[in-house]
C-alpha cells in the first residue's frame, strides 16, 4: 500500500492530450459553414476549458434551446473527431505518470467539461480507462470552468479534502476552477503560455517534468 494520502485529478482537452490545436480547427469548420472567421486568440479567449453550451451562447450570442445546444454540439464535435482521430496521442510523460501514480495506489479522477462521445472516442485510442475510478464529464455538471463545481465533484470522488487533491490542467478557466475549489493545482503549457497560467502552483512543459517529489511539495506548500 502507499504511504502517499491524496488524490489527483486530470484535465482532458489540452492536458491528457494536446487536442486545442484539432478543436480550434474544428470549431474553425462550424464557423466556416456560417461565413464567419474564428481566430486562435479568440478561441484560447472564451472556448477553451467551457463547455459546449457557454461556448455556443457566445458564438451565437443569444441564449440557446436545449434542442439547439445538442444540434450544434453534434455538429461540432463530429468535425473535431474526423480531424483529429488520425494524430491522437497522450501528452509526452503521461502514460508514466499514470503508471507510477497507480503503483502507489494513489485515486485518479478525469474532470473535463467535455462530453461522453469524446471522452469514449479518446479512451478508444489511448486505453488508460484501468487508471481513473471515474470520468466527470459535462453531464455531471451545471457550470462550466471556471466555476470550482467540478473539482468540488472531483475531490469528493477522490476520497480527500480539496487541499489533499492535485489538478493537472492547461487552461486558464481551469486552473481558476481547481483554486477555487480548493485543490493544489499544476499546469502545463500545452495551451497557454506560463505568464497566463500564474495562478498554477507550479507550471511544466508536461508530464516528463513532473515528479513524485513535486507533487509533495506541491501539496505541503514546499515549491
Amino acid at each position: 500500500m502507499s504511504d502517499f494520502s491524496f488524490g489527483v485529478a486530470f484535465d482532458l482537452d489540452g492536458t491528457i492530450i494536446d487536442n486545442n490545436y484539432y478543436h480550434i480547427l474544428s470549431w474553425q469548420e462550424f464557423y466556416k459553414k456560417r461565413n464567419r472567421t474564428l481566430s486562435s486568440e479568440e478561441f484560447i479567449q472564451h472556448f477553451n476549458g467551457k463547455t459546449n453550451a457557454d461556448v455556443l451562447g457566445y458564438v451565437f450570442d443569444h441564449p440557446l434551446t436545449k434542442e439547439e445546444i445538442i444540434l450544434y454540439t453534434n455538429e461540432k464535435e463530429s468535425l473535431y473527431r474526423e480531424i483529429y482521430a488520425p494524430h491522437i496521442k497522450p501528452v509526452a510523460g503521461l502514460l508514466e505518470l499514470l503508471e507510477l501514480l497507480h503503483l502507489q495506489n494513489i485515486p485518479l479522477v478525469i474532470a473535463t467539461s467535455g462530453i461522453p462521445v469524446n471522452i469514449e472516442f479518446m479512451l478508444q485510442h489511448i486505453p488508460i480507462a484501468k487508471y481513473f475510478k471515474t470520468v466527470i464529464n459535462n453531464t455531471h455538471i451545471s457550470y462550466g470552468k471556471p466555476h470550482p463545481e467540478i473539482y468540488q465533484i472531483a475531490a469528493k470522488e477522490l476520497g480527500f479534502v480539496p487541499e489533499k487533491c492535485i489538478a493537472f490542467e492547461d487552461a486558464v478557466a481551469g486552473v481558476q476552477s481547481a483554486k477555487a475549489a480548493g485543490l493544489k493545482t499544476i499546469a502545463l503549457t500545452t495551451t497557454h503560455q506560463a505568464e497566463e497560467l500564474k495562478q498554477a502552483d507550479i507550471i511544466v512543459k508536461d508530464f516528463t517534468e513532473v515528479t513524485m517529489e513535486m507533487i509533495q511539495a506541491v501539496l505541503k506548500n514546499k515549491f
